[in-house]
């Protein structure tokens, strides 16, 4: 059965917090971190991961000379999947608290891939002092399935995420499955415009939508969303919404943001985990030159915002020699 959007359309600003989470002080993670720290401390923090260090360098995107990721930034951390998600929690709640504080709601894309390690966020501290009823819940890719199929983004996060946490049910933004891959695109960004309008979702001084929060996760061929390797919708400059019809994953009808949008956001979590994917964040983060078609994730560079990578041991392994 089809299920039809719902939207919240109006957020008003908060005049304090509410509630902030506390920073926790018990997880052994650890920051990529800046050289005039020196090299001892960074040896020191390394050996929590058996891993050695090599030297880093801040580079400059393709797009306007902003750092991707570097010690210096202190923007890439490397974590046991645990830890992963504690930091991540902790980023997504004061992210939370923010941009409810400054807007009056928080507006977060999800991808299903990162989804499961929001489960901190569903524990006790969190699921009693974040403001649930101020967040706003959008996907920035999904399969033309219904919202039942086991590859729904939709079931995925639902499962493994909303259902556990009170947010209501009309600021979930999903797509409408009883439409074609075009149609849903079509109707998925005509929504996106109307929140836009309504102040849910911010806006870029150019006219896209400046969401506070995307999260993402990357697949072993560097794809980002439902963005491919030399596919023709990393050309896609007009539109918000896109469609494919030949992913080359099953399920192959898709939809997903562009990467403009993606790139308007006010905060990027590249949320990567497994060494399958060590060879593709290596290439992201390296000096090597950049080959746009081959690796999407090097196209992920906010304009205006920030970027932070979350990556575990397996990961990150090729990183440090």
């Amino acid at each position: 059965m089809a299920t039809s959007t719902l939207f919240s359309l109006s957020c008003t600003p908060q005049s304090r917090f509410l509630s902030k989470p506390k920073p926790h002080t018990t997880s052994p993670s650890m920051s990529l971190l800046s050289p005039q720290v020196g090299q001892n401390s960074l040896y020191n923090a390394l050996r929590h991961i058996n891993l050695s260090p090599i030297s880093m360098k801040p580079r400059r995107n393709h797009v306007g000379g902003i750092v991707k990721a570097s010690m210096g930034n202190k923007n890439v951390e490397v974590l046991s999947k645990e830890h992963l998600a504690v930091s991540l929690a902790k980023y997504v709640a004061d992210l939370s608290n923010k941009f409810i504080k400054e807007r009056g709601c928080f507006a977060i894309a999800l991808s299903a891939g990162s989804v499961k390690y929001l489960r901190k966020l569903v524990e006790p501290h969190y699921y009693n002092t974040l403001q649930w009823s101020k967040w706003h819940i959008f996907w920035v890719d999904e399969k033309v399935v219904p919202k039942t199929h086991v590859d729904s983004n939709y079931k995925i996060t639902y499962d493994g995420f909303i259902s556990k946490v009170p947010i209501p049910r009309h600021n979930v933004n999903t797509i409408d499955d009883a439409l074609p891959a075009d149609g849903a695109a079509d109707v998925y960004e005509t929504s996106l415009r109307r929140l836009a309008a309504n102040n849910v979702i911010a806006k870029t001084a150019t006219g896209y939508p400046k969401f506070d929060l995307v999260l993402l996760d990357m697949g072993p061929d560097g794809h980002v969303a439902s963005l491919f390797p030399g596919h023709p919708t990393l050309d896609e400059t007009k539109k918000w919404v896109t469609f494919l019809k030949n992913a080359p994953n099953p399920p192959q009808d898709r939809i997903t943001f562009t990467l403009p949008v993606i790139n308007a956001s006010s905060n990027i979590a590249m949320v990567v985990t497994g060494a399958g994917k060590a060879d593709a964040v290596y290439s992201a983060l390296e000096e090597a030159p950049i080959d746009y078609n081959k690796l999407p994730v090097q196209l992920v560079s906010p304009e205006y915002g920030e970027i932070k990578w979350f990556l575990d041991k397996g990961a990150a392994s090729k990183l440090y020699r």
